[in-house]
């Protein structure tokens, strides 16, 4: 299929052969003629899958075939709610390349920055408002907002506001809405809650279900280490002396954790810097452009701050502390290997993380190497000799390791560990 068979009208079509889209993804071909044919839709698909065209073309097309608006500066016709910062300015670069030829106008309201200029931004009008939760309930309550003529709403990565504990406020923002509206609403797990958020919202929604959770997985080389918590840091450093691992997003559990990880690389003169909610937006913009551009080695950073970091070609993704929701674990790993192509996954799993792994396993449906012929191997209690044996603590083969070079030895007479295959990045969150 071809966008043109979409009947997406020709500036649009334009815009996207300027960027060098060729082929609708499978989520793009199913979602956009129900939203053109004015449907409630509720997609379940994670990043990567191309939901942000899924939604954002559709409704471009949609607000630029109306003539009339009302008399004035423009009114927020379409809200799309998202939880991050990152994530939100993401989705405005994409509605402005994809609407470049049309006469629309959008803006973004995030916290973490003055309110002024969003405030000004509101006062001049625009089509689309492209917010985070928290900071549009912030601008509603002092009468800088108006969403009395939103026509289409979007809700995108829903599970993760509502892990976010936005799930209040968004029902505060839902309440003064019309209550004619279209609605379409993107998630990539569907917990109960889920569920039930879209039978209360949506009126016969068309649904769509992209690329099972645990199927990414499958396409991306993995590799675990059993190490001790006080050891992570010196195994990772051990890792990074492989330079073919030219850059990595490390994900850790807590943002004092990333903090701390970035102050151990820092002091092993490995460039890193960390990306999470306590940073200010322009601290996280600039440590995402360093890395990007390769100015910055590692990308260290919590679940929350991740989501919408879109990096084109990252080869490499470190989880540091594994999550303990298994859905996670395969958002986190599918930051690589995207757009089919291939990638590397390294999991440290200290002694308190087993049972995490097992919920991994269990999702994704298969065992993950284990790498033992390590520096920094788990040592076992006396009092629970088989905590590690219970989960596994086989080794791959010869055939199957993932080893970072022919005959890397170093004085321990240990084999290197990984190899940095997979190298396709650009220097391109």
């Amino acid at each position: 299929m071809t966008f043109e068979q979409l009947k997406l009208i020709p500036p649009i079509l334009k815009a996207l052969a300027k960027e060098n889209y060729t082929q609708p993804t499978p989520i793009q071909e199913q979602a956009i003629p129900p939203v053109l044919a004015g449907r409630d839709l509720f997609g379940c698909a994670q990043t990567g899958t191309g939901k942000t065209a899924a939604f954002l073309l559709p409704i471009i097309q949609l607000l630029s075939a109306q003539q009339g608006r009302p008399s004035g500066k423009r009114v927020i016709r379409s809200l799309i709610l998202t939880p991050t910062r990152e994530l939100a300015i993401q989705i405005s670069d994409n509605f402005k390349a994809y609407g470049r030829f049309l006469n629309l106008r959008s803006a973004v309201i995030v916290g973490g920055v003055s309110q002024k200029a969003q405030e000004q931004a509101l006062e001049q009008g625009m089509d689309i408002l492209i917010a985070t939760p928290g900071r549009l309930i912030d601008l509603m309550n002092q009468g800088f907002a108006d969403l009395r003529h939103v026509q289409i709403l979007v809700l995108d990565e829903a599970d993760r506001m509502l892990d976010m504990g936005f799930i209040h406020d968004m029902r505060r923002i839902i309440a003064k809405l019309p209550a004619k509206r279209q609605t379409l609403f993107f998630s990539a797990t569907m917990p109960p809650e889920i569920t039930s958020l879209v039978d209360s919202l949506l009126t016969n929604p068309m649904k769509i279900e992209i690329t099972p959770v645990s199927s990414t997985a499958e396409r991306i080389k993995q590799a675990l280490y059993f190490v001790d918590k006080p050891n992570k840091l010196p195994l990772l450093i051990d890792l990074l002396q492989d330079k073919s691992i030219e850059s990595a997003l490390v994900f850790t559990r807590t943002k004092h954790g990333a903090d701390r990880l970035v102050r151990g690389l820092t002091k092993a003169k490995i460039t890193a810097q960390a990306i999470h909610g306590d940073k200010s937006q322009n601290a996280r913009q600039a440590a995402l452009n360093n890395f990007k551009q390769g100015v910055t080695r590692m990308l260290v950073a919590t679940d929350i701050a991740a989501r919408g970091i879109d990096i084109e070609e990252l080869s490499h993704v470190i989880n540091y502390n594994l999550p303990n929701i298994p859905e996670t674990y395969v958002h986190r790993i599918g930051r690589t290997g995207r757009a089919g192509l291939s990638g590397i996954a390294i999991s440290f799993c200290e002694y308190e993380e087993i049972p995490y792994l097992k919920d991994i396993e269990k999702l994704i449906k298969q065992k993950i190497p284990v790498i033992g012929d390590h520096p920094y191997p788990m040592t076992i209690n006396e009092s629970t000799p088989t905590a590690v044996s219970e989960t596994r603590t086989s080794v791959t083969s010869s055939e199957d390791r993932v080893t970072r070079g022919p005959n890397r030895n170093d004085s321990a007479g240990r084999k290197g560990t990984f190899e940095g295959s997979g190298r396709r990045r650009k220097r391109r969150s």
